[in-house]
């Protein structure tokens, strides 16, 4: 595999075209094989916007690889260029590498602000990289525990042990969150803990996210940055996500414990990666400057203080107190600056999101919202967070017997069986239904090209039989999505589709029935 970051208002006199290089993965390949990759990719995105200037390509199906587009920012692209190996041919999804990239470039957005406004203000390009280099790595790798073999870190450098999506994750959903399902008693009591949180704040516009276990609950942000957050603190923040070697049944894609990468330290000096240019030029731009790259990806690195607050060692201490010092955050809508603060009490996260402007004496005024909150909301939150367990189901909440399910409506919420329950599904119903989403994909592009409401909204159906004998089926139907295996099925196709129906009219409100 391989991934760049590119601009094209950089770079575009001869002898400047390394301008233009904004992160290259693996980062040991010459520059001139960089050069070609790029080369290639901006001239595949000049090609297409001839024919669709507002949308340019996707995705370049060649002999042996899928290049994979998205253009992260105007003019900003990222490409991932995948190797079609006998098995990784039906096996991944192109949507699914370009949800990928989607959410490296939103969770980088979420700790830095945007990839343009990091270039205007340094315009050399060496902050952005010194920033791009140790974030996306960590997210492909995971980044563990730093006590690595040689062996890892010369696979790491040549893109051999990544996390990338492959067709066991056809019945999981990036880009979406998963809703905790609540009796009204409970939502009343989420509710009032929301606006006392509030009046906490001493602040109209501050803003709150309220997870159960890898659940959302409740949230106030906008849909972009709700998904950004509620991807993090799954990745960083829930109780499963602090506790060290917990196996998580979390319906987004956990990294390997195995995959890991080492410090930037390790990085930056390493043998291969110290003659290009995410060091000798970045790093002394970083000593001039005096900064120190944040990892916010880093595993590990978040605790629970005595006052229940989460705290992390990533952003340094601050100078007066030696108190971790709590993390900035950019909302995508505004840029607009905001201090993270996450309490838990056993399986509820809550996370506070307080402007910065707001603020005065930086850590210190933070310190007192802090104690406003456990004042004003500590009886709520142990209320709350009591009530939730006692309506909770478990692992398997939203097992249902005999289906295994994925559930995508049009707000960007998606539900579906349990990981532990997908993995019993043979590898040919997975296989299947990888290739059946591609289907699905693809008929959802040609009618947004069409630029039809009619066509956008067009139910759909597919049935396809396994060759392991499985009932595989996708249904589309007003914005909502539904794919399934029935691995126990009859023979008949009628048995198929009346397990569908009865499946819609008792859990999706006959959303999908075709009466």
């Amino acid at each position: 595999m391989q991934l760049c970051i590119f601009d094209l208002r950089r770079g575009q006199q001869e002898g400047q075209e390394l301008d233009k290089i904004l992160f290259f993965f693996p980062a040991d390949l010459p520059f001139a094989t960089q050069l070609s990759v790029i080369g290639l990719s901006e001239g595949l995105i000049t090609f297409t916007r001839i024919f669709s200037p507002d949308a340019a390509c996707e995705v370049i199906e060649a002999e042996r690889h899928s290049h994979v587009f998205y253009e992260a920012e105007s003019d900003i692209w990222m490409v991932m260029v995948v190797d079609k190996s006998k098995e990784s041919k039906a096996a991944c999804q192109v949507d699914a590498l370009r949800k990928v990239l989607k959410e490296v470039h939103s969770l980088f957005v979420l700790f830095h602000g945007t990839m343009r406004s990091m270039l205007e203000k340094e315009t050399s390009g060496g902050l952005i990289r010194s920033h791009l280099y140790p974030f996306i790595t960590d997210y492909l790798s995971g980044c563990g525990d730093l006590n690595l073999t040689c062996n890892f870190w010369a696979d790491f450098l040549t893109g051999r042990k990544l996390q990338l999506p492959s067709f066991h994750d056809c019945l999981m959903e990036r880009g979406t969150v998963q809703m905790l399902t609540v009796g009204r008693e409970a939502a009343i009591e989420v509710q009032s803990l929301v606006k006392v949180l509030e009046c906490s704040a001493g602040t109209t516009s501050c803003y709150s996210l309220v997870l159960f276990q890898d659940l959302l609950v409740s949230t106030t942000l906008s849909p972009d940055d709700t998904i950004s957050l509620f991807t993090y603190a799954v990745l960083r923040l829930t109780p499963h996500a602090l506790s060290s070697g917990a196996t998580s049944w979390s319906y987004l894609q956990r990294t390997n414990a195995g995959s890991q990468v080492p410090a930037l330290s390790t990085i930056t000096n390493s043998g291969s990666v110290s003659d290009n240019i995410y060091r000798s030029r970045d790093a002394s731009l970083d000593q001039e400057n005096n900064c120190q790259v944040k990892r916010p990806l880093h595993h590990n690195r978040w605790f629970r203080g005595n006052d229940g607050f989460l705290a992390s060692d990533i952003w340094g201490t601050d100078n007066g107190s030696q108190t971790s010092v709590t993390p900035i955050v950019y909302l995508q809508l505004t840029e607009e600056r905001m201090y993270l603060c996450a309490y838990q009490h056993k399986s509820l996260t809550i996370i506070l999101l307080v402007p910065v402007s707001s603020i005065l004496n930086g850590e210190q005024g933070l310190s007192l919202v802090k104690q406003q909150v456990l004042e004003n909301a500590s009886l709520k939150m142990l209320m709350v967070e009591e009530k939730l367990s006692k309506g909770w189901g478990g692992e398997n909440a939203y097992h249902v017997s005999g289906y295994r399910y994925l559930l995508v409506d049009d707000e960007r919420v998606s539900r579906a069986s349990p990981p532990a329950k997908v993995m019993t599904l043979a590898k040919e119903s997975l296989l299947a239904l990888s290739k059946l989403r591609e289907e699905v994909n693809l008929e959802k592009k040609r009618a947004k090209c069409s630029n039809s409401e009619v066509n956008c909204d067009k139910e759909l159906e597919i049935c396809v039989r396994a060759k392991n004998g499985a009932w595989v089926i996708a249904r589309t139907s007003r914005g909502k999505e539904l794919y399934m295996v029935l691995e126990k099925a009859s023979e008949t196709l009628l048995y198929a589709a009346d397990s569908v129906e009865k499946f819609s009219n008792r859990y999706c409100s006959g959303v999908f029935s075709l009466d």
